[in-house]
């Protein structure tokens, strides 16, 4: 037997890769050419030997720094072309390569450049809405005083009191009153402010002005014809031009910090209708030039960002993995001579060559006297946890490391769940109509997954297209599960041959509930079709469905704790498979392997015993005699001795190896027993089950006694809660079947009885929308968090540890944008 295990080849995934810790001693000189060909190979996993040091204190901080800033600035440029809805692509053309300093000095310019133009913009664009919002004023605000009739002084007006709330527009401000003022101020008669203030605020300001005034004024407004730019926030905004007719030096001054305090700008508008025309013309020519010179700017910054985005991705890529090399320089020490870097890490043991190889070709490109010492190191911590998978194999290794990386060269549940997982899941989804669906949209992920791969993806869909594969098994096993149970959106069909059974009599085929009357050999593949509406259907189903899963959950724990053999056999732990494996294969086989025997004995032979009596009166009187449920020659014997092993089973996983682990100890320190230090049973660190931290000075009995008693406890416990959890997939299938039907019976039959085209399709369109909003999108993700349930916990805590750690090796393709932050 030991020949034959040993001669089985190994499987990829069974066991994680072998890992080496290795050491580099690299010489400055080739110190960054060599990190940088290690990113590209992306085989080797540095350790940080300047974990106590913090990021300010180490080597290459300033390098990092300086990547940093460089990052930065091409954030910058990226969200700067993004702001101005330019669609570039990268340049195709074959560019030097450029120097990092060469780099940063242009990106210093770039930017200098473009903060220069952004500021100059800032200013053209709020120059232009001030002068913009001006002619609004002088078009509304002219018609009020024409209309108003408003006259105080003459031709005089208070020009002085139409003050400019905004500083940027000073020079504009000093030009017109220049042209507007033709008197001395009448400081008696009736004045006005005119303005222009958000549309969103123009009630409170008009409620404010009333409070402040006494109601001694009079306010007009009218809407602007456009809208116009807000500066703050670049989006077009509606605002409202306004008037305020007043009396008194003190209400003006009231007012004016009013119009300040809700960002009201106020403009002076003359009078006289002939310097209203003098203005609005010289506003308008002012308008038309400012407008030259914005989209010149425009031009000219959009031509300096179209120059940066071609080789954008290029130096964003540069960049964050000259970063990238730096922040690996600094995890490296230098040694007493200041003239070499000492590395360390982890690489799998495959990897060693090339690795080397790699580290030959850095010297000689960088033209190094001295080569990178390479040599391997006893490691005394565990490696990492490296699997090599696919894109077919990583989603379903994704799922089992999101309960737990595996312990370094455990055995990983992922090879067992590209099986057993779609299949679970189609116990509980099994309908080859809905599944069909599932195919389709698998079907449809898979045949565009090169456009999508380069596609960002919302969460949602991200998951899915991750999850392609999974999908397509999950389909795929729906669709056998569904033709076993007969059922297409619930709807049974003879597709392998006639029915075994017919009707008792002529009122059978009409109602289905007289009975059925076998008259020929069982249906061939799946459930007979005529079981569909009979009075037996559900109690046949039901039991059916129900033996069905506790067969599924008794065979996956089996394999479970089957793997815990192979754990311990690998790991050498001769003291887990004598007093953990044998005894818990023992007492969940006496108890429900015996179940299952049951379950399989009784379809075979088809006898009326019931399962429950047997098994209840197991335990209760095991000597008693079976009468009608006994199902085969010597059952009651070989019950009282099931019964009698699993009670020895207990004791047998609780006692002996805390008491053999310590006698170890004691042999091992006492000096009688040297000669077994180096063998696996006494290095307690290599034993996944037996607590590595129990390798301390002094031996904690105590403490392994109780953990072996939690764990002894924990697996009787969990043998029978654990095959009740496995009912959930007769529940589930159970509860798909009969939403399933409810829909087609209840919806789509119903609607189709009226004799009319609109409820028909009303009914039609309900029908798909709850398939395809309950059945196909509710169901599968419940279906799916169910086996997910049943491989996490029922499965895996059989043999599984998960307390490893993944091997995350420096590797530029596994950089990604979100490290530049």
């Amino acid at each position: 037997m030991e020949e034959f295990l040993d001669n089985l080849p190994s499987m990829d995934l069974m066991r994680s890769e072998k890992m080496t810790l290795v050491q580099l001693i690299i010489p400055v000189e080739s110190a960054h050419r060599s990190v940088s060909y290690l990113g590209e190979l992306g085989l080797l996993q540095f350790r940080d030997l300047n974990a106590d040091k913090s990021p300010f204190q180490r080597t290459f901080a300033n390098q990092v720094k300086r990547c940093g800033e460089m990052s930065r600035k091409l954030r910058f440029f990226k969200d700067q072309i993004d702001k101005s809805d330019l669609r570039l692509l990268p340049g195709h053309e074959l560019e030097p390569d450029i120097e990092l300093e060469d780099l940063e000095r242009q990106l210093a310019d770039h930017e200098h450049e473009l903060l220069e133009m952004n500021s100059n913009s800032e200013k053209l664009r709020q120059t232009y809405n001030e002068l913009l919002e001006f002619k609004i004023v002088l078009q509304k605000a002219g018609s009020f005083l024409v209309s108003g009739n408003v006259h105080a002084a003459g031709d005089e007006t208070e020009l002085h009191e139409n003050t400019f709330s905004n500083n940027g527009y000073a020079d504009t401000a000093s030009l017109l009153e220049q042209e507007m003022r033709s008197g001395p101020a009448n400081q008696s008669g009736l004045r006005f402010i005119s303005g222009i203030i958000s549309q969103e605020k123009i009630l409170r300001f008009e409620r404010m002005l009333f409070r402040a005034t006494r109601g001694n004024m009079l306010f007009n407004q009218a809407p602007a014809d456009e809208e116009i730019m807000d500066p703050a926030t670049t989006q077009m905004v509606e605002k409202i031009v306004f008037v305020v007719f007043f009396s008194g030096e003190q209400a003006r001054t009231k007012i004016l910090k009013i119009c300040e305090a809700f960002g009201a700008n106020c403009y002076p508008v003359p009078e006289d209708t002939t310097k209203q025309r003098q203005l609005t013309r010289e506003v308008l020519s002012r308008l038309s030039d400012l407008e030259a010179t914005l989209d010149a700017g425009t031009r000219h910054r959009n031509n300096a960002l179209t120059t940066v985005g071609l080789r954008l991705t290029k130096w964003m890529n540069m960049v964050r993995r000259e970063k990238a090399v730096y922040d690996t320089l600094n995890m490296l020490n230098f040694d007493v001579t200041k003239k070499c870097l000492v590395g360390e890490g982890w690489c799998p043991t495959f990897a060693k060559t090339q690795i080397q190889e790699v580290l030959q070709r850095a010297t000689f490109d960088s033209n190094s006297q001295v080569g990178v010492i390479f040599h391997v190191m006893q490691a005394a911590e565990s490696p990492p946890t490296y699997f090599r998978t696919n894109k077919f194999t990583n989603a379903f290794q994704e799922i089992i490391d999101a309960y737990g990386v595996a312990r370094y060269q455990e055995a990983n549940p992922a090879v067992y769940s590209v099986v057993t997982y779609p299949f679970l899941f189609a116990v509980m989804f099994g309908d080859w109509g809905h599944g069909i669906c599932l195919l389709l949209g698998a079907l449809y992920l898979l045949a565009r997954e090169r456009k999508l791969r380069t596609q960002k993806l919302g969460s949602f869909m991200e998951m899915l297209f991750g999850g392609r594969y999974v999908l397509l098994l999950m389909s795929l096993f729906s669709i056998y599960c569904g033709l076993i149970y007969n059922e297409f959106f619930s709807v049974p069909f003879h597709i392998f041959g006639g029915s075994a059974y017919k009707c008792r009599d002529t009122t059978c085929s009409d109602a289905y509930t007289v009975g059925l009357v076998k008259y020929r050999d069982a249906y061939s593949f799946g459930v007979d079709p005529s079981w569909r509406g009979s009075r037996s259907e559900l109690p046949f189903l039901n039991s059916l469905k129900m033996k069905m899963s506790i067969l599924l959950g008794i065979a996956q724990m089996n394999l479970g704790i089957i793997l815990s053999f192979f754990n311990a056999r690998f790991f050498g732990c001769s003291l887990d498979i004598r007093y953990q494996f044998v005894p818990q294969m023992i007492f969940l086989n006496s108890l429900f392997g015996y179940l299952s025997l049951l379950i399989i004995v009784k379809w075979c032979t088809g006898s009326q015993a019931d399962l429950y009596h047997v098994m209840i009166y197991m335990f209760l009187s095991p000597t008693d005699d079976l009468g009608e449920n006994q199902l085969f020659w010597g059952q009651r014997p070989l019950q009282i001795v099931l019964l009698l092993s699993a009670l020895v089973a207990v004791p047998w996983m609780l006692f002996p190896k805390p008491f053999a682990l310590r006698k170890m100890y004691m042999e091992r320190f006492q000096g009688r027993a040297y000669g077994i230090l180096g063998t696996s049973e006494v290095d307690l660190d290599v034993q996944p089950d037996s607590a590595r931290d129990q390798h301390h000075d002094e031996f904690n009995f105590s403490e392994i006694f109780v953990h072996q008693l939690i764990h002894s406890i924990e697996f009787v416990l969990g043998s029978v809660s654990n095959t009740a959890s496995y009912l959930r997939l007769w529940a589930l299938s159970l509860a798909h079947s009969e939403l399933s039907t409810v829909f087609y019976e209840k919806v789509l039959l119903l609607a189709w009885g009226y004799d009319n085209i609109f409820v028909r399709l009303l009914g039609l369109v309900v029908f798909a929308f709850a398939t395809a909003f309950i059945l196909l999108m509710m169901e599968t993700l419940s279906a799916f968090l169910h086996a997910l349930r049943l491989h996490w916990v029922e499965f895996m805590n059989k043999f599984y540890s998960g307390d490893g750690y993944k091997f995350r090796p420096f590797s530029f393709a596994l950089i990604t944008a979100a490290d530049d932050e």
